[in-house]
């Protein structure tokens, strides 16, 4: 069972056992002549965990301070190794956990704290009331069996490689309005596409299908709205727009065809319309007034809403 517990640092930490061995192991003979040999600190070997080089730095008698002169606790620390050959500026964020072995019970004490940030600074991070040396010296539990006692360490470096989404949203005030006139219609092949242009602080541009596309093959006149930035530009993954398409209806005043409606645009969807656009023999009969004189016009309205980066 894990037990948080304040162990006199700046933070609570999380106490349990534990029987899987740790990743790293430094055992101690004839712990108690540490003392007797004036050893108030001692460092281990480096052992890399990572990509860095890591130490644990042991003191006996407790970690004196400014304020203490020790206390009646063991301090085990964690420090950042070879430091010297690290870029100016460096900072590792990581999670680490520094174990005692039970000879008794053959498992071990795991004392684990929250991520800490090692930098210049403050080069290492560790807990000053670690275990009671009362506790550790009572043979009885476990923790000091023939003046022999073992400790550990395990480093989990968060790496920030993740990914960075900023979503901004945008009070729209305008839409921004464009017609583009077609013309010589029956000459247009299987696909026209408008020039891009700019809405919204973004690139867009349209596409028809005269003789439809995908299933309204040669049933219905397909249009649809790119999104060119999503197209070209990897920083922009979303962006989110209210828009409409028109063929405008060039015999009755204000009568169209439209389509749209406010949507995610993304990597995996550029392109948003309606493949039903129009049925052909309506866009094609000159009475119904969508093509005149072998001219269609088109009107698109876009109003961007917000953008995912």
């Amino acid at each position: 069972m894990a037990i948080l517990q304040n162990t006199g640092d700046e933070n609570e930490v999380i106490v349990e056992t534990r029987d899987l061995f740790p990743s790293h192991l430094f055992k101690i003979e004839s712990f108690s002549l540490l003392s007797e040999h004036g050893i108030d600190k001692y460092e281990s070997s480096e052992f890399e965990s990572s990509d860095y080089k890591w130490k644990l730095i042991i003191y006996p008698n407790g970690r004196k301070t400014e304020t203490e002169d020790g206390t009646d606790h063991i301090s085990v620390y964690l420090a950042v190794a070879e430091t010297s050959s690290l870029p100016a500026c460096w900072e590792v964020n990581a999670v680490f956990s520094i174990f005692l072995f039970n000879h008794k019970f053959d498992n071990f004490l795991s004392v684990r704290g929250r991520v800490q940030r090692f930098h210049c600074l403050k080069s290492e991070w560790g807990f000053s009331k670690f275990i009671q040396m009362e506790t550790l010296k009572d043979p009885s539990n476990g923790y000091l069996v023939d003046d022999i006692c073992v400790f550990g360490a395990e480093v989990f470096v968060i790496k920030n490689k993740g990914t960075k989404e900023c979503l901004s949203l945008l009070k729209v005030t305008d839409s921004f309005k464009r017609e583009f006139k077609i013309s010589k219609f029956s000459e247009v092949g299987d696909i026209w596409y408008s020039e891009e242009f700019k809405a919204g602080d973004h690139k867009w541009k349209l596409s028809m299908y005269p003789k439809g596309s995908g299933e309204e093959k040669e049933r219905s006149v397909s249009i649809f709205l790119h999104s060119v930035d999503l197209e070209r530009d990897s920083s922009c993954k979303k962006i989110k727009a209210n828009f409409y398409i028109r063929i405008k209806n060039q015999l009755i005043d204000g009568a169209h065809c439209k389509n749209g409606g406010s949507h995610w645009f993304s990597t995996l969807r550029v392109a948003l319309g309606c493949s039903r656009f129009i049925p052909m023999v309506d866009m094609n009969d000159p009475k119904k007034g969508f093509v005149v004189k072998d001219s269609c016009i088109i009107e698109v309205e876009i109003s961007v809403q917000a953008t995912v980066r």
